[in-house]
């Protein structure tokens, strides 16, 4: 057991939230009971995740996706609501860590990701946000387009949606970053990758793939951010010796 203020005191010192101008606070964003013994960890603080930490009776809910974001509304009203009696009814902590947990280089989604898919994980890239949001590598050896898709579908167990690019090169050298960050394959193609892969999809993405000679993998926006808030609470239970249960609500997107 652990008091929550050094818990998410080590987190900040490990993650480092002060460097990143986010869409959302970082840190603890709900205040439950002050000694933890148990953490769920999870992608998003949607209520089917809430719903479990209560059942699992949590002291800390760790979340990659929290709540209070940028321009959404401040009325506690409907689904906000309940989440938050969720939580405030049960004495349950919420801690939430956004970009900070998409660029470590040890715990980070980005890092995690290229593992789990298997590149040889050649570091960050510089990109327009000076975070080291975006990630490239190698395989170990070239693969068409498809094969790589299969791969990625494979590993993450969802269909992977691919654009291949009009040349039809093999793929050798591939750029990511999770999540929602499909306009990044400008920046990916400017660094010379065959390949980028992301989590979603817009309208424009198909047009600037083709454009730039660039295939692109859209593997889940949820299925390519499910490993750092699991390794950073798996980091919670091996150095403070909290329980920590990690709980993966499907979903599609």
């Amino acid at each position: 057991m652990i008091s929550c203020d050094e818990l998410v005191a080590a987190c900040n010192q490990r993650l480092s939230p002060e460097r990143f101008k986010d869409y959302t606070l970082n840190g603890l964003q709900v205040e439950g009971r002050q000694r933890v013994a148990r953490v769920m960890s999870g992608v998003t603080a949607c209520q089917e995740l809430l719903d479990e930490a209560v059942a699992w009776q949590a002291d800390l809910v760790l979340v990659h996706h929290g709540f209070f974001w940028k321009n959404e509304p401040v009325a506690v009203t409907g689904m906000k609501r309940r989440r938050l009696a969720s939580l405030l009814n049960h004495d349950i902590g919420l801690l939430a860590y956004h970009l900070p947990l998409d660029a470590h280089p040890e715990l980070g989604n980005n890092v995690l990701l290229g593992q789990h898919l298997g590149f040889n994980v050649a570091g960050c890239l510089d990109d327009e946000t000076g975070l080291g949001l975006l990630w490239h590598g190698e395989l170990s050896s070239p693969m068409r387009p498809d094969e790589l898709a299969a791969r990625v579908g494979e590993r993450l167990d969802r269909t992977a949606l691919l654009i291949d690019a009009p040349e039809g090169r093999e793929v050798r050298r591939v750029a990511w970053c999770t999540g929602g960050a499909q306009d990044m394959i400008t920046a990916a193609a400017e660094a010379g990758v065959d390949a980028f892969i992301s989590g979603e999809i817009s309208e424009r993405t198909t047009h600037l793939a083709r454009e730039l000679g660039v295939h692109y993998l859209a593997a889940g926006h949820h299925a390519t951010e499910r490993y750092g808030v699991r390794a950073l609470g798996q980091w919670l239970g091996d150095t403070f010796g909290v329980e920590h249960r990690f709980v993966d609500i499907d979903n599609p997107a």
